[in-house]
C-alpha cells in the first residue's frame, strides 16, 4: 500500500468546524480594536525603500524625480523633499529598478531588491549633463547586496513562466527548482528536513495547523507576481512554521489597462491545464481576477512503474481587488475557491518492494481550499504605517476507499475552518525599525471516521468536533548602528486552545557585518519557534481498535524548535552568491502513523529531531542580457530520535537512537538556465541532481545501502514569441525518462516511483479588451 499517499489522502480529509473558546473570542476582540485606534506600524505585507539623492559633492538635492518600476510594470512616483529623500514606505517583496531624474543632470538607474526584514537605502550622487553630452540613463543595474539574516529565494512571474512545468497548477518545481533543501518525497513538499510550512498573502498568514493535510496547490502559480521563500532566521514577526515561509505578492491589476492572458496546454497523460484571467485599473481601483482548470491521468506517485487509476482533476477562481482612495490609504481583498479531486493509485498484493501492500483499490480524496483576506493599509508619514487585516480560511479533504479495499475500507472526511486577524506595526527611527504585533485565529474542526472490514466482521465510526485557536503577539527591533551592521532582536509569545492548552516564549537575535570594499556580507542568528498541533484525537471505538493493534493515542504538543544559522553572501560582478550553514534542534517533531492497516493516518511527534544542513544558492543579475543562470545545493541530514511522545504510539515505529527521517535525502542539486534567443526563440531548462532518500530496507538482514541510489532529473522548454501577444512552447518533464523507485520508507513514508516522461504543449496568448 502506497503508504504517503494514503497518508496525505488520509491527511487531506480533514474539515473543521466549531465553537469558540471564550479567550479567543476575547482575543480576536482585542484584534479587532486594534484595527480602529491609529497606532504607529511599518506594514508588514511590504518593505520599504528609503532614497538619498545628493549632488557629486554630497549636498541634498531637492524637488528630484524619483521613479519605482516593478516587473509587473507598476511605476511608483516620488519628489525628493529638502534633505534630498524619497521614501515608498509600502513597497511589496520584489526586484525594482530604481530610476532618478533631474533636468541638467545625468539621470541615474539602481537595482533595489524589498525582502523580508530588509530595508534598503540607496544613496544616487548626481553628476551635471555638460552640454557636449547627450541626456542618457547610467548607473548600477546588478543585483543589489542584500544585508538580511534570512535566507531568502525570490521567484518572480517571469521565473515561473520560464522554468520548466513551473506554470503547472499540481507542480511544485517553482520552488523545488529554486530553494536549496526543497524537494518532493512522496507526494508531499519537504524543505530543511520537514514539512511544517506557512503560505502568506502579501504578508499575511493564511492559518493553518494541519500537518501536510492537502494534495491540492495552496495557489496556482499564474497567479503569483512574487514568490518569497524564506527558510529559518525569521524575525519575529513571523516563522512559527520552522521550514519554510512561502510568501505570495499576488498579481494585480495596477499596471495592467484591460489587460487578459489566455494560456491553454495538451500533453500525454491526457494532460491540460487552461488559464484565462483578466487585469486593469481605473484610477485608483484595480482587479485581477482568473480562473484555472487542469486534469490529468498522471497524479500521485505511484505505489508501482505502471501508471494505474492515477487521474487528478480541479479548478481554480482567484481575485485580487485593490482601491487606494488616497495616498495615504489603501484596501486589499484576495480571495481564492479551489477544488481538487485525485485517484489514489492502485496498489496490487504483493508487491516484492513493500510486502505490507495488502489492496488499495479505487480509493479517491476529494479537497477544497478556501480563503478570503482582507487588508488596509494607512500611511500616517513616511515613517508611520498601519496594516489590519482579517481573514477566512476552509479546507476540507474526504477519503472514500474502493469497495475492493482489502483487508479494511477507510472512509475520513476531515474539515477544518478558521477565523482570524492581525495587526502588524512598526515604527521607523533614523537607525531603528521596531515591530510590534499579534495575530490570532479561531479554529474549528469536522472529523469524519469510517472502517469497514471487507470480510463484513464488523464496522467503525466515531464523529468528532474538536475547537481551539491561536494568539500570538511580538515585539522586534532591527537597529542599524553603523552603515555594515545590522542588529536584530525580537520576542515571540504564543499561546495555544486546544485539546491541551500551552504557552510559548520564543527569542530570536541576528546581526549582520557588511565587510568593507568588497561587500561581503556575514550573518549569523540563533532563535527558538513554537508550532501550534493539529486538532486530532481518538475515542471511543476507535481507542478499543488501536488497542486491538497494540497501539494507544496520546495528546499532542505543539513542536519546539531552536536554530542557529551562519551565512555569507557574496556579491561577484552582479552575480549573487550566497551560502549558509543551519543546525535545527525540534522537540516533538511532528509527523504521522497510520492505524493498523487502515488508510487513516494521524500525526504523532517524534521525541527529538536534529537536522543540519549546508546550502548554496547563485543567481546571475535580474537584468542580465545573457538570460538568467540559478543554482541551489543543499547537504542535509535530518534524524530523529527518542519515543513517540504524542498522537497515535504504533509499535516498531519510535526512532530510538538517532536514525534518519523517511525524507532523508543528503544532497539536493538544481541547476537551471533561461534564454531568449534570436527571431523570438527562448529556452528553459533545469537538471536536478538527487543523492537518494534513505532505504527502508537498510540494514540487516538484507544489509543494504543506508540510502537509494542517486538519480538525475532534466526539464526543457522550448519556445517562440511568435508575435509580442502569442507564445507558443513545448515542454518536457523528465526527458531522459529516468523512472525508478524513489522511496521505499515503510516507517511514515511508503512506497513512491517519480514520474515518467511527461510532454506538452502550450499556448499563450496576451489580449486588450
Amino acid at each position: 500500500m502506497s503508504f504517503e499517499v494514503s497518508a496525505r489522502a488520509a491527511h487531506a480529509r480533514r474539515a473543521h468546524r466549531i465553537a469558540r473558546s471564550s479567550w479567543i473570542g476575547a482575543g480576536l476582540g482585542v484584534l479587532a480594536a486594534l484595527g480602529m485606534v491609529p497606532v504607529r506600524s511599518w506594514a508588514a505585507s511590504f518593505g520599504s525603500v528609503r532614497v538619498t539623492v545628493r549632488t557629486v559633492h554630497g549636498q541634498p538635492m531637492a524637488g528630484v524625480r524619483v521613479q519605482l518600476r516593478s516587473a509587473s510594470g507598476r511605476i511608483l512616483k516620488k519628489r525628493t523633499d529638502a534633505r534630498g529623500r524619497a521614501v515608498f514606505p509600502t513597497v511589496a517583496i520584489g526586484h525594482y529598478l530604481l530610476i532618478v531624474r533631474r533636468t541638467g543632470f545625468v539621470a541615474e538607474r539602481e537595482a533595489v531588491t524589498v525582502e523580508a526584514g530588509y530595508f534598503p537605502a540607496p544613496v544616487i550622487r548626481l553628476a551635471r549633463l555638460s552640454a557636449l553630452k547627450q541626456i542618457l540613463v547610467q548607473g548600477n543595474t546588478a543585483q543589489p547586496v542584500v544585508a538580511s539574516v534570512t535566507p531568502v529565494t525570490l521567484v518572480s512571474a517571469r521565473d515561473i513562466l520560464e522554468t520548466p512545468g513551473a506554470i503547472d497548477v499540481n507542480s511544485l518545481t517553482m520552488i523545488t527548482d529554486y530553494v536549496p533543501g526543497a524537494y518532493e518525497a512522496h507526494d508531499m513538499l519537504h524543505i530543511r528536513g520537514g514539512h511544517q510550512t506557512s503560505w502568506l498573502i502579501d504578508g499575511v498568514e493564511i492559518p493553518n495547523t494541519n500537518i501536510a493535510e492537502s494534495l491540492g496547490p495552496a495557489i496556482a502559480p499564474e497567479d503569483i507576481q512574487t514568490l518569497g521563500v524564506e527558510r529559518g532566521g525569521y524575525n519575529a514577526d513571523e516563522g512559527d512554521r520552522t521550514y519554510g515561509i512561502f510568501n505570495v505578492i499576488p498579481k494585480s491589476g495596477f499596471g495592467k489597462k484591460n489587460q487578459g492572458v489566455l494560456a491553454v496546454s495538451a500533453g500525454n497523460f491526457g494532460h491540460t491545464d487552461d488559464y484565462l484571467s483578466v487585469a486593469s485599473h481605473v484610477g485608483n481601483f484595480a482587479y485581477y481576477v482568473s480562473a484555472e482548470g487542469n486534469r490529468s491521468n498522471l497524479g500521485l506517485q505511484t505505489p508501482i512503474a505502471q501508471v494505474i487509476h492515477d487521474a487528478s482533476q480541479g479548478y481554480g477562481l482567484f481575485a485580487n481587488l485593490q482601491y487606494d482612495p488616497s495616498s495615504h490609504n489603501e484596501l486589499r481583498f484576495v480571495a481564492q475557491l479551489r477544488q481538487d479531486n485525485y485517484q489514489i493509485p492502485n496498489c496490487r498484493t504483493p508487491l516484492p518492494d513493500d510486502p505490507q501492500c495488502v489492496g488499495q483499490f479505487g480509493d479517491v480524496q476529494k479537497e477544497a481550499d478556501n480563503f478570503a483576506m482582507l487588508s488596509w493599509v494607512h500611511t500616517f508619514t513616511d515613517d508611520i504605517v498601519l496594516t489590519s487585516s482579517l481573514m477566512y480560511h476552509f479546507e476540507r479533504a474526504a477519503y472514500d476507499g474502493g469497495e475492493r479495499d482489502y483487508p479494511i475500507i477507510t472512509h475520513f472526511h476531515h474539515t477544518s475552518q478558521y477565523e482570524g486577524g492581525e495587526e502588524n506595526l512598526r515604527l521607523h527611527f533614523d537607525h531603528n525599525h521596531v515591530d510590534v504585533g499579534a495575530f490570532g485565529f479561531a479554529q474549528q474542526d469536522h472529523a469524519d471516521f469510517n472502517l469497514a472490514f471487507s470480510n463484513g466482521s464488523r464496522s467503525l465510526a466515531e464523529l468528532e468536533n474538536p475547537t481551539g485557536g491561536l494568539i500570538d503577539a511580538w515585539v522586534s527591533d532591527n537597529w542599524h548602528p553603523l552603515k555594515w551592521l545590522h542588529l536584530q532582536a525580537g520576542v515571540r509569545e504564543s499561546h495555544f486552545q486546544g485539546l491541551i492548552s500551552e504557552s510559548a516564549t520564543d527569542p530570536r537575535y541576528g546581526a549582520t557585518v557588511e565587510l568593507p570594499k568588497i561587500h561581503w556580507v556575514l550573518s549569523a542568528f540563533w532563535g527558538k519557534y513554537y508550532q501550534a498541533p493539529p486538532l486530532e484525537s481518538l475515542s471511543g471505538p476507535f481507542v478499543s481498535f488501536a488497542s486491538s493493534q497494540n497501539s494507544h493515542f496520546l495528546p499532542l504538543y505543539g513542536e519546539r524548535d531552536r536554530e542557529r544559522q551562519f551565512g555569507l553572501t557574496i556579491p561577484l560582478e552582479g552575480w549573487q552568491i550566497e551560502a549558509d550553514y543551519f543546525v535545527t534542534q525540534a522537540k516533538n517533531f511532528f509527523d504521522h502513523n497510520p492505524i493498523g492497516e487502515s488508510d487513516i493516518y494521524l500525526p504523532i511527534t517524534d521525541q527529538g529531531a536534529l537536522i543540519r544542513g549546508r546550502e548554496l544558492t547563485v543567481r546571475s543579475p535580474p537584468f542580465w542580457k545573457y538570460g538568467q543562470v540559478h543554482l541551489a545545493y543543499s547537504n542535509q541530514t535530518a534524524q530523529c530520535f527518542g519515543s513517540i511522545s504524542g498522537g497515535l504510539v504504533v509499535p516498531g515505529t519510535a526512532c530510538g537512537d538517532y536514525v534518519s527521517l523517511d525524507h532523508d535525502q543528503r544532497n539536493t542539486l538544481n541547476v537551471g538556465y533561461n534564454v531568449n534567443l534570436p527571431e523570438g526563440y527562448f529556452l528553459g531548462s533545469n537538471l536536478s541532481v538527487n543523492s537518494g532518500l534513505m532505504n527502508g530496507f537498510a540494514g540487516p538482514p538484507t544489509w543494504q545501502p543506508s540510502h537509494l541510489p542517486s538519480y538525475a532529473i532534466l526539464d526543457l522548454t522550448v519556445g517562440r514569441n511568435v508575435t509580442r501577444n502569442l507564445q507558443v512552447s513545448v515542454t518536457g518533464l523528465n526527458v531522459t525518462n529516468e523512472h525508478l523507485l524513489t522511496d521505499n520508507a515503510l516507517t511514515f513514508g511508503g512506497v513512491h516511483w517519480n514520474n515518467p516522461f511527461e510532454i506538452y504543449a502550450q499556448l499563450l496568448y496576451r489580449f486588450h479588451y
